[in-house]
């Protein structure tokens, strides 16, 4: 291949690029449409709000279960702490 070639073949592609840059968008709404690679919003969200149900059910078991044994403990560690007499 000849030096020239491939210089040329490189501004044949940049310019063919910069073209489409510039080009009218098409309608492509029947494209979109038939288009079942992605999600849509919608399903996004929805898995989201999901988690953070499950997300807070989860913190909720975790505290009902750890009530009265942890934080009964801190509590107490807490107040001893502060209840200094000075003596």
């Amino acid at each position: 291949m000849n030096v020239g070639n491939v210089i040329a073949e490189k501004l044949n592609a940049a310019a063919t690029k910069i073209r489409n840059l510039f080009r009218k968008p098409c309608d492509c709404s029947e494209e979109l449409i038939a288009d079942e690679r992605g999600e849509s919003y919608v399903g996004e969200a929805i898995k989201i709000l999901i988690a953070v149900v499950i997300g807070a059910l989860l913190l909720t078991l975790l505290y009902t279960l750890m009530k009265d044994t942890v934080f009964a403990t801190v509590t107490a560690k807490i107040t001893e702490l502060f209840s200094y007499s000075g003596t």
